[in-house]
């Protein structure tokens, strides 16, 4: 019998069983949560026991998990469909051994890109780089999409108390409203505009780096090359919009974009928090690598919380599962989360090209806390299918002169988690109708709307405080767990052939919104076009 079928069995054998029982064992908290540089995971309210967590583990070591792990930090060409090496760990290492990739050691070169980045960090935060006019830069607008936006974009959010240099802005969105709204309030003669595209060929980016040009130049004049800077390994496009080499920050094709927040791409985070809270950044990425490829997989973060995520989706048969950090300023978490994980593990097919044999990876959503439980906490509770939930919680926050407000957030993260283990039975609903003064068949409906089934799963991220460290811990976490997942359930976690479809029948449909021929369109494709026409 193969594992999937034992803990396949292992879930059926418990039946009803209610998570809460399994604390009857007294170390059970200990026995589920573990630790690693002060950031604490706790996944004891699952429904995972003793015996169905010794069957994950087998099935991680059986699926090569250390030996695929290896080989990542190693520099193998893992990612197969592209023939690349996945190095972004080398952005954040400290190490010094060498790190051969196609026979060169690849680490004075990150490390020369880190410091090319460091020196023009302090001079524009210093105001040695300025624009003409006697001006200093006051804003910073970082145009990407994707891996160039939602990664740089989440962390400087994320990172806000530490910000003490240019204000950063972001625009990502081809929707003209997106650059408009972000622009329109800035004084072009002290913004600098990075445009970050590897090939600077991205059709969303350059349409709107073009608009910021020509924002730029209506404000400065022709010559805006003072304003620019880019992320990008084109050097003769970014030459040909005027860029100045020194200007100009590229990385490997080792990095895959939604993993490049730790290099050039993390640009933007650097000149607003400075360098030395983005070295704490990348030690705190470092430090969970350490962990993930040390610790054994009993107590190993990422390897804890995949196999979680694998006992939800594959055996409990759980299509999403919700983000929930409850921290204001880790608002686009969840969104970052999405490109690190759907389209990491979105697959259907393994890396040889057969179809999986068991579903891969789940939906990702979710909103910060309290905010959710305003929202749509109601389907966690009372829904009809059941929604792992994922909590993220800092022992203290960054204004102690508002204490009370994290007591608060802390009281109500660490009860909305208990709700959804505990529930409410029928018959303290009952009772509480019983109070409110319901009788008969209206007291048994108005306790039917007031019972809450409870059981329902859920893990918990806690840590000190949101610094750059902490939040460099828990992206590394994140990145890690999708890598295990996708180990386990064989698919190449490092491609995206799934984005490319779209771009190519956007591209072809562009003529055709503009008033070319649509023959061979479908005919709702047809009727859409007729119905979103612009009037001439």
């Amino acid at each position: 019998m193969d594992i999937w079928q034992k803990l396949k069995d292992n879930l059926s054998a418990a039946g009803d069983r209610r998570i809460i029982s399994l604390f009857a064992n007294q170390s059970r908290f200990e026995d589920f949560s573990a630790e690693a540089d002060g950031m604490l995971l706790d996944i004891s309210k699952t429904n995972i026991d003793p015996a169905a967590m010794a069957l994950l583990i087998q099935l991680a070591e059986r699926s090569g998990v250390a030996e695929k792990r290896n080989a990542m930090f190693s520099g193998e060409k893992i990612n197969t469909t592209e023939g690349r090496a996945v190095l972004h760990t080398a952005l954040r290492s400290s190490e010094t051994t060498p790190l051969i990739m196609d026979g060169e050691d690849i680490r004075p070169g990150v490390a020369n890109t880190l410091q090319k980045m460091i020196k023009f960090a302090d001079q524009v935060r210093s105001g040695d780089i300025a624009p003409p006019g006697g001006h200093r830069f006051t804003d910073i607008v970082n145009i990407g999409i994707g891996g160039s936006d939602l990664g740089p974009a989440m962390a400087s959010l994320a990172l806000a108390p530490y910000h003490d240099g240019p204000r950063c802005h972001f625009v990502s969105n081809i929707d003209g409203a997106h650059v408009s709204d972000v622009l329109k309030d800035l004084d072009p003669r002290k913004t600098l505009v990075l445009i970050a595209s590897k090939t600077f060929t991205t059709v969303e980016t350059m349409t709107n780096a073009d608009t910021a040009l020509n924002w730029l130049r209506t404000g400065v004049g022709d010559d805006v090359s003072e304003h620019l800077a880019a992320i990008s390994t084109n050097l003769d496009l970014t030459a040909a919009m005027g860029i100045l080499p020194d200007r100009v920050f590229g990385f490997a094709d080792w990095v895959g974009g939604r993993y490049s927040l730790w290099g050039p791409f993390g640009l933007a985070i650097m000149l607003s928090i400075g360098p030395q809270n983005f070295r704490a950044f990348l030690a705190g990425g470092a430090a969970m690598d350490q962990h993930f490829k040390l610790a054994p997989f009993r107590v190993n973060l990422p390897v804890l919380m995949a196999l979680v995520g694998i006992w939800h989706r594959n055996i409990c048969k759980y299509q999403t599962r919700a983000v929930l950090p409850y921290d204001q300023r880790l608002a686009r978490l969840p969104a970052y989360l999405q490109q690190l994980d759907m389209e990491s593990n979105g697959k259907r097919v393994a890396i040889d090209g057969q179809t999986l044999p068991q579903e891969s990876g789940p939906v990702v959503w979710g909103e910060p806390g309290t905010n959710g439980q305003h929202a749509f906490f109601q389907l966690l509770h009372q829904g009809t299918d059941i929604i792992p939930a994922e909590f993220l919680i800092a022992a203290e926050g960054h204004e102690p002169e508002l204490v009370h407000h994290h007591d608060m957030l802390k009281a109500n993260c660490l009860a909305q988690s208990e709700a959804l283990l505990l529930g409410r039975s029928y018959e303290d609903a009952q009772n509480i109708a019983a109070a409110l003064g319901f009788e008969g068949e209206e007291q048994q409906t108005q306790a039917a709307h007031r019972t809450f089934p409870g059981n329902r799963p859920s893990v918990t991220l806690a840590y000190k405080k949101l610094d750059s460290f902490t939040l460099g811990q828990i992206i590394a976490l994140y990145e890690h767990r999708v890598f295990v997942e996708g180990a386990i359930w064989g698919v190449n976690s490092f491609d995206q052939w799934g984005v490319e479809l779209g771009k190519e029948l956007a591209n072809a449909l562009l003529p055709v919104v503009q008033g070319g021929d649509s023959s061979g369109k479908d005919g709702s494709t047809v009727g859409l076009l007729r119905k979103l026409a612009t009037p001439s």
